[in-house]
């Protein structure tokens, strides 16, 4: 390892030789967590590893470079880097690794997240915004591969915005000028992922300070680069990203990650290039090497050869680090061996204490419940049979929660036909304690705020008696024209967003008042939209990101799902992205612009609001209502509903739509339709029919599918029509079948029913193109009548005969 570049002078200072001392002792700290995590997790005490060694040298380099307000978007192998920029203690890192829900003790996840995956907190307890500008920034992390990157796009972008958006305050507390660096980290086999190519090109077409380190330690899992990467090398093959005096794009190096000297020149470099000039960076770090293999779950000897081996003992990058600092007089090998067992000691220690602070408040609950156990087994007629799970549970030296409540259920469960004092006791202390545990596991999926969603107070649209009737689409662009005049922080960009102001003119004329930083055409790229509003979104700015069509929500799905939708909860409520996806869909003809998936979307993204307005009033209330919440939401604009006619309010950025509340369109006596979006006006015109049939529906519309019904006033309607139909354009079994299960099962709407609770869905089939195809595929007017009339022919078959 060669010293070229950093001065002789520099090399001979106090102050460098003690920088560099603690570099190492910091590897060897992060080394010797890998080796101990791995032995915890083979004697049981923690469930599955994967840790960082290996990388060691390179991330402390990185974190060198890392400044106040720059944020990391990485993946499961930094723990050194965190460990570096003073994030995570020995004692945290295990604390991740037993899963302690304490997030005082675990504060990456409280214990949500496997070991590795790492979080800073942005957000006080009130759920305010911290200052991160005056902190190092982790973005929590995820473990799909490649999921980190299109986040670090949005994170990027924010330096952007802050850079040239002279409308928001200097002291905002986000942004130092834009004066900031999103850095990402991936594995090299993981540059294989979609995500990865899609980030990488947008990062390049938007210029933004993005710097990307690829660790490459030449096998993904057990399969080596050759079957991974063309010519085996992502920096040879992204070489046309390298950008010249022609053209922008990339500055693109390459570094061994052993050489600890060259690591710290490239990665300062490669900071100065990003922040100051706004280019992104891809450092490809060769040559590292993964000692125990990929994780816990297997051995790399057995798919790397003796040869390998031997080379990844020498170039291990924390040995050749050590020879350097020998090499060069830092210090000697009796020094250096004195300072590796005194780590050694303080890893022990700091794993002892992790684990102490981890199972000591479950022994403390378990011997708090075993006197009530006994006093049960005590008087039980089945005491002989409870008194062995009791000795079981008490002479458990390490309990989990998991044994403390079967025990204690299995007790009851012995105990169905008695009644005593012991018995009480025990329920109610089960009912309390799971309440209390429960919520370790199941907080934070929504925020906890006043400015929760569900907690923003609706606002109905003002009209007078000279408001006019309007295209639709007018009122959505009106709205958001006072959106943007109010709220500089916020942003939309989409494919078509811009120039044209969107495929249905509601964003005509925005570009060209507000900029093109503000509203943007983007390519084609759905995955990295919705990450630009995710990174965005964590950076404290208010994106709303336009996903052209609800069919093409699926190219970004796995994003929302993994990342947008569980921020709060895999933080325990330390972050926050509030993005507002906009989307339309909805009853047009064909397979890929008509498909309504909504069965789909609302079980793979449960953290995130979907809201189904069935006109552009509603939805622009919801736009209102979302930009003054702290919280992510889905908006499905109805794609045929900008031409139609609605007045248009005088209070545009004001009039808010409640969440989680229902819209009774049309009150009725005999049964309760509910439905959402573009169908309620097929409800509507059949409605009209069923009355002269003599049958009086009740029209109900959702608005609002997650959230559900908060008031139940579905309950209320069907405790007064006591029948339900859901109508929905979804296949059969998809939305329909939350629906259903929502009023019937949690609202406990079954008790009214005097009919079977039914279902009128789509064809299981996509719809077929044509007026014809979505006719024979979606519910239609006369399928909502005869499904109705059967309803009420099976209930008073001589009031309603039927003839069809």
């Amino acid at each position: 390892m060669q010293t070229e570049g950093i001065q002789d002078q520099q090399l001979a200072q106090p102050d460098f030789k003690a920088e560099v001392l603690k570099d190492y002792r910091i590897a060897v700290t992060s080394r010797e967590c890998s080796l101990l995590g791995r032995r915890e997790v083979l004697t049981g005490k923690a469930k599955f590893g994967i840790f960082g060694d290996g990388k060691e040298v390179p991330q402390l380099a990185w974190a060198r470079a890392f400044e106040n307000g720059d944020f990391r978007s990485g993946y499961y192998r930094d723990q050194t880097f965190m460990m570096a920029i003073g994030e995570l203690s020995v004692e945290q890192f295990f604390a991740g690794l037993y899963a302690n829900t304490d997030i005082k003790q675990e504060p990456m996840s409280a214990g949500r997240q496997m070991g590795g995956h790492f979080a800073t907190h942005s957000l006080n307890e009130d759920g305010s915004w911290k200052r991160l500008i005056d902190q190092k920034n982790s973005s929590a992390d995820i473990s799909p591969t490649a999921g980190q990157m299109p986040r670090l796009l949005g994170l990027a972008q924010a330096s952007k915005i802050y850079r040239h958006n002279d409308l928001i305050p200097v002291d905002n507390g986000f942004s130092n000028k834009g004066n900031e660096v999103a850095w990402g980290t991936i594995g090299n086999a993981s540059t294989s992922e979609g995500h990865f190519w899609e980030t990488f090109n947008a990062a390049g077409v938007l210029q933004v300070p993005m710097v990307i380190s690829v660790w490459d330690d030449d096998y993904g899992i057990s399969v080596h680069a050759r079957h991974q990467t063309t010519k085996e090398n992502i920096s040879k093959i992204q070489a046309g990203f390298q950008r010249d005096d022609q053209d922008a794009g990339y500055e693109i190096m390459t570094v061994k990650g052993w050489d600890y000297v060259t690591l710290v020149e490239t990665y300062e470099k490669a900071s100065q290039l990003a922040r100051e000039e706004h280019v992104p960076v891809m450092i490809h770090v060769q040559e590292l090497t993964q000692p125990q293999g990929h994780s816990t779950s297997g051995s790399h000897e057995r798919y790397k050869s003796e040869d390998r081996l031997e080379w990844e003992r020498n170039y291990d990058c924390n040995v050749q680090f050590r020879k350097w600092l020998i090499d060069n007089n830092f210090a000697t090998d009796e020094e250096l061996s004195e300072l590796e067992k005194e780590i050694k000691k303080e890893v022990r220690d700091g794993k002892k204490a992790a684990w102490s602070a981890f199972i000591n408040p479950i022994v403390q609950e378990r011997d708090a419940v075993l006197p009530l156990l006994d006093a049960v087994a005590a008087q039980s007629n089945d005491g002989v049979f409870i008194k062995p799970l009791i000795d079981n549970l008490r002479s458990t030296k390490e309990p989990i929660r998991k044994e403390i409540l079967e025990t204690v259920r299995k007790t009851l469960r012995y105990t169905l036909k008695e009644s005593n004092s012991a018995i009480t006791s025990l329920n109610e202390w089960l009912d309390g304690y799971r309440k209390e545990v429960q919520d370790k596991y199941s907080s934070h999926l929504h925020s906890s705020s006043d400015k929760a969603a569900v907690n923003i107070k609706a606002i109905a649209p003002v009209y007078n008696d000279s408001s006019e009737e309007v295209d639709a689409r007018l009122v959505m662009r009106d709205n958001f024209d006072a959106i943007f005049a109010a709220r500089p922080e916020t942003m939309v960009f989409g494919e078509d967003a811009g120039e044209i102001g969107d495929v249905n003119q509601g964003l005509e004329g925005m570009q060209e008042k507000y900029g093109e930083l503000r509203v943007s055409d983007t390519g084609i790229r759905e995955a990295t939209i919705l990450g630009q509003g995710i990174g965005l979104a964590l950076r404290g700015l208010r994106p709303i990101a336009e996903i052209q069509y609800l069919d093409y929500l699926l190219y970004c799905l796995q994003i929302m799902s993994d990342d947008l939708a569980t921020v709060q909860y895999r933080t325990a409520g330390k972050q926050k992205a509030p993005v507002i996806i906009r989307t339309r869909g909805h009853r047009l003809e064909g397979i890929w612009h008509s498909g309504s998936p909504m069965g789909g979307i609302i079980n793979m993204v449960r953290g995130v609001h979907v809201l189904v307005p069935r006109n552009m009033t509603q939805a622009a209330g919801f736009y209102n209502t979302m930009l003054e919440s702290d919280e992510p939401a889905l908006i499905v604009e109805c794609l045929n509903g900008y031409r139609l006619k609605e007045k248009l309010p005088e209070n545009l950025g004001e009039f808010k739509t409640p969440v989680g509340k229902v819209d009774v369109l049309k009150e009725g006596k005999d049964i309760t339709v509910v439905s959402y979006g573009s169908t309620l006006r097929l409800i509507e015109e059949a409605a009209v029919e069923l009355e002269r049939a003599g049958i009086d529906i009740e029209i109900i519309d959702i608005q609002s599918l997650l959230p559900f019904d908060l008031t139940q006033e579905i309950k209320d309607s069907v405790a007064k029509t006591n029948r339900l139909l859901v109508v929905d354009e979804d296949v059969p079994g998809g939305a329909s079948a939350f629906i259903l299960q929502q009023i019937v099962d949690e609202q406990d709407a079954w008790r009214f029913l005097d009919s079977k609770p039914q279902a009128l869905a789509a064809k299981a089939h996509r719809p077929a193109y044509s007026t014809d195809g979505d006719y024979f595929s979606k519910p239609s007017i006369d399928d909502i009548f005869d499904k109705v009339y059967e309803i009420m022919n099976e209930a008073d078959p001589t009031k309603y005969p039927k003839n069809f």
